[in-house]
């Protein structure tokens, strides 16, 4: 085959792109650094990362993505763009087929938004996976069995809690909370409590570092260093990880929340077989330190992370474009050629 088929997990905090017959080709945050007057992309991925609360005035560095879908339209179909340039060079002849996730739970507007902007970035043909679907194969659960098996995708923007049987999600509930929830509800725990204001980067790394689901023993503590809200001067204090465990408490609570309703709604035969085999849990979030201990206490249901969890999405949908014939039914497809004949109709 002439043109390559890629997987692209197009998260909240972090894009990944797998493709077929190579592996995992990219993994890079998902922000854009554009002009302020033009809207001309300046950078993509880790380069603009660097320039988030850095920028000055003439260049915009943004996160595209928002709660698991497309925020800015035009600065998603560049990102994705460069993506597909980045695999399949500058100058290609061929265009690639591209697999794209999107959250279980999202409407028929989102769901066209994503097709469409990854057919005008240079797609031949899209194909459109539920999030949850792409986790589960990426995680190695036999999707089409008779038998039910849940997962939990905790990302940066969202968190989807899905049982799956026969190649279909049978019952699922998404959150719009996750790990940029956690680094927020950090940034308003500094403010409230020490008086410091502190940026994204610096939040994501006190979770990183100290934060975890159950208070750790022994306690860990940490320099955190940010502006003082009184005085208006640099200043930093010592942190310690119980602070952080009781202020992200509240965000993980509502993530367990959409477990326990999935759960709630579970018919009961495909309850039994979750509770033999337990509930998996992917995602970047997923590897918070003690999360699957909590969310086993909450629901009552051993959990384990999956192996690799912040790969399980991407893995996925390169292994559901690479097997096609096994998967179509669980996929939306798009082409290029129906985009043109229904904008020219519009038009």
């Amino acid at each position: 085959m002439l043109s390559k088929r890629i997987g692209i997990d197009l998260g909240t905090a972090n894009s990944l792109v797998w493709e077929a017959g190579k592996g995992l080709v990219l993994n890079e945050p998902t922000v854009v650094a554009m002009t302020a007057d033009d809207m001309r992309v300046v950078a993509v991925g880790n380069e603009a990362k660097e320039m988030l609360g850095r920028t000055p005035g003439n260049i915009l560095a943004k996160r595209p993505m928002k709660e698991g879908v497309i925020a800015d339209y035009r600065v998603t179909e560049a990102m994705l763009s460069y993506f597909i340039q980045k695999v399949c060079g500058r100058f290609y002849f061929f265009k690639p087929e591209v697999m794209i996730c999107a959250p279980a739970g999202v409407t028929q507007v989102e769901r066209r938004a994503v097709l469409d902007a990854t057919l005008s970035a240079g797609a031949k043909v899209a194909y459109l996976i539920e999030e949850p679907l792409a986790a589960a194969i990426g995680a190695k659960i036999p999707i089409a069995a008779a038998s039910g098996n849940m997962i939990i995708d905790i990302g940066g923007g969202s968190a989807e809690a899905a049982v799956i049987s026969l190649g279909g999600v049978v019952v699922h509930k998404s959150v719009r909370v996750a790990g940029n929830k956690i680094d927020e509800a950090i940034m308003v725990f500094m403010k409230k409590k020490h008086n410091l204001y502190i940026g994204e980067t610096t939040a994501e790394d006190v979770k990183l570092k100290i934060a975890s689901a159950t208070v750790l023993s022994p306690v860990e503590q940490m320099e955190v260093k940010g502006r003082d809200s009184v005085s208006g001067l640099p200043k930093a204090i010592v942190i310690n990880s119980t602070e952080i465990t009781e202020a992200i408490r509240p965000v993980l609570l509502q993530i367990i929340g959409a477990a326990k309703g999935v759960l709630e709604e579970t018919p009961p035969e495909l309850a039994s077989d979750i509770i033999d085999k337990g509930i998996v849990m992917s995602g970047g979030t997923s590897l918070l330190r003690n999360f699957d201990r909590l969310m086993t206490e909450m629901t009552g249901v051993p959990c384990h992370v999956a192996e690799e969890p912040l790969l399980c999405v991407a893995r996925g949908t390169g292994v559901a474009i690479e097997n096609l014939d096994l998967y179509k039914k669980s996929v939306v497809r798009r082409e290029w050629m129906v985009k043109l004949v229904i904008s020219l109709i519009d038009w």
